[in-house]
């Protein structure tokens, strides 16, 4: 008798202890376990980096789609990723200047995007709604984006994952491409889960922002007359004013001063572009308060990447107000995660930029009133923009000072990145981060920059598109390696106090600065295009369209550099460790691995229940 009342009770324990399991998969949440991230199954396939993989698009009239890609017209094809098919999926061009750039270089080669889903509603690659394939224009080392997304994903900023396709068209070849997941709705779902934030690409200018941002815009359609003055000492033209570029503005055109800063002007600027401070962006997309009107922030709503309410123009226009005041910021911004981004950001001396005169290229993503800045567009970092303009010097480049957060403007005017210096505690933690950057960096960038040239170099010679020669490739990728040495140098010595870390102290102290006169920063590509071959790839192959313009031999490659660098050199401080993107910053947590969903998760509980009552009743029987 006692032993069957002792037989019920090991049962019922058993019961209740499978129910608890159940309950904890069914709602972890709810009893203070962390959400996992949703199952994407592309990233360990497309974007596996140790290898090139392979796009094919498969269009009927492909030249037909070239001639009117300037439309940025959706076009149905089948793309075969991989070898795995993909049909009934939607091919068009993207970008905006670089859309008239390709054109005016004499090739075809533009970037691209396909969206799996625009025919289909249930059509995805393993879960991937949309996917960019960018062109790599006024980047002759190709991994200048490569490289930034990787640093700012190992520093702990979402960022898009990317890889290296080569692509071809209907069989034939067409070139070397960087895959970059699009910043939408799998990228939100694989980052925050299924219940994420409001994402939004605040743009005023329209340049690179693709549909959406500007898609009409066009270079003539500029008011040159009625742009802000920009700051004592900066270029009068922050873009390319060459005569193949349609509409380019006067060399002596005089831009009007920024305002008198009354609420009619400034709610204006938030709408029309413009501000106090410098750079040609509006208000709202340098992320200031204006009021609480949300028509006051078109340029931020209208480019709204989610669907949002009047609730959640209100909660965003309530944090900004927070921010430009500096109030309750930890409540309002994501303070480690935006200081990571600046960090990473910082070192790339990207001027096209949220830092820059420019003011885009950035995604602001809000979630419970919380902001996050998110990476984009950096093809013209490592100083590319400056050297489009002829302004790019390799000393000033290499020493871009790190407390010196904003080139095309005052630090005051970018909310964002002022509150990081508005106070000592932000500011230590600021430089703390930078300190772990720039040991990690020591430690392998070195060599991920050989080992992704090694990598994709057999590409880049038969790439029958690109934008600049075989040799000049093999140049920016000698310039690249130099140009982040001397930077972490640089950066060292700015964090020890040995090299001043503002615009106003290197101003008056240049003496410390680390030498980079050897340097050409467009060796690395600029925003004039290709390499000095005049940066004209040819055209589809077979047809006729121009080749690449043939110039004058270039520079030997040892003039052109201050000093060869060795990815071993442990007087560079550079190690052993096979790839930068394989370790972990000193005092970073790693972000959450891909987990099963919770559907998975109610499978597996359900077995659980199952297997415990299956167990009671053997026990009883």
């Amino acid at each position: 008798m006692s032993s069957h009342k002792a037989m019920d009770r090991i049962c019922g324990t058993v019961l209740v202890f499978t129910l608890l399991i159940a309950l904890l998969f069914c709602g972890g949440e709810r009893f203070g376990m962390k959400r996992a991230s949703a199952v994407s199954g592309y990233e360990a396939r497309l974007f596996d980096t140790a290898r090139v993989h392979t796009v094919d698009i498969v269009m009927d009239d492909w030249e037909g789609f070239l001639e009117t890609c300037e439309n940025e017209e959706y076009q149905k094809c089948t793309v075969v990723i991989d070898q795995e098919e993909y049909k009934n999926v939607a091919l068009r061009a993207k970008g905006n200047t670089s859309l008239s750039m390709v054109k005016s270089y004499g090739n075809n080669r533009y970037s691209f995007k396909i969206e799996f889903d625009h025919y289909d509603a249930g059509n995805t690659y393993y879960g991937l709604d949309k996917l960019c394939l960018n062109n790599i224009i006024q980047d002759n080392t190709y991994m200048k984006d490569y490289l930034a997304y990787t640093l700012m994903r190992e520093a702990g900023v979402p960022s898009p994952l990317c890889s290296y396709v080569y692509i071809t068209v209907n069989g034939q070849e067409w070139g070397l491409y960087l895959a970059v997941e699009a910043i939408e709705d799998a990228f939100l779902t694989r980052t925050y889960g299924k219940d994420h934030g409001r994402l939004y690409k605040p743009d005023s200018m329209g340049f690179g922002g693709g549909r959406g941002n500007g898609g009409d815009f066009r270079m003539s359609n500029l008011d040159f007359e009625n742009m802000p003055q920009p700051p004592e000492g900066f270029p009068e033209q922050p873009w390319d004013s060459s005569d193949e570029m349609e509409g380019a503005p006067p060399q002596d055109f005089t831009a009007r001063q920024a305002g008198d800063g009354s609420p009619d002007e400034t709610r204006q600027r938030g709408k029309m572009g413009g501000g106090p401070g410098g750079g040609m962006g509006s208000s709202d997309v340098k992320l200031q308060y204006i009021d609480d009107d949300p028509d006051s922030y078109s340029n931020v709503f209208e480019n709204a990447k989610t669907d949002i309410t009047k609730a959640d123009q209100t909660r965003l226009i309530a944090s900004l107000k927070k921010l430009s005041e500096q109030e309750d910021l930890e409540t309002i911004v994501q303070t480690e995660e935006v200081i990571r981004y600046f960090v990473v950001h910082n070192f790339l001396c990207n001027d096209d930029s949220y830092t820059g005169s420019m003011v885009h290229n950035y995604y602001l993503y809000e979630e419970d009133g919380q902001l996050s800045m998110l990476p984009w567009d950096y093809n013209l970092s490592f100083g590319g923009f400056s050297a489009g303009r002829g302004s790019a010097d390799g000393t000033d480049t290499v020493n871009t000072p790190i407390d010196s957060l904003v080139s095309g403007g005052s630090l005051e005017d970018r909310p964002m990145a002022a509150w990081i210096f508005s106070d000592e505690k932000y500011t230590a933690l600021y430089h703390q981060y930078y300190s772990e950057f720039l040991q990690s960096a020591q430690e392998g960038l070195a060599d991920t920059i050989a080992q992704t040239a090694a990598l994709i170099a057999p590409y880049v010679e038969k790439d029958p598109t690109k934008f600049c020669t075989m040799e000049e490739f093999e140049t920016g990728v000698d310039t690249l390696q130099t140009f982040c040495a001397l930077r972490l140098e640089s950066i060292h010595g700015q964090l020890e106090g040995t090299i001043p870390s503002t615009t106003d102290g290197q101003q008056q102290d240049s003496s410390s600065l680390i030498d980079a006169s050897g340097i050409t920063i467009s060796d690395m590509g600029s925003m004039n295009g290709g390499g000095e071959k005049g940066g004209f790839g040819g055209g589809w192959p077979g047809a006729d369209s121009p080749g690449r313009t043939e110039g004058t031999e270039t520079e030997p490659r040892e003039r052109r550099t201050a000093r060869t660098v060795n990815a071993t050199d442990e007087k560079d401080g550079f190690g052993q460790p096979p790839s930068f993107g394989d370790g972990e910053m000193p005092g970073m947590e790693r972000q959450p691995e891909t987990q099963p969903d919770s559907r998975l998760w109610l499978l597996i509980s359900v077995a659980v229940l199952l297997i415990g009552l299956l167990f009671a009743w053997r026990v009883k029987r």
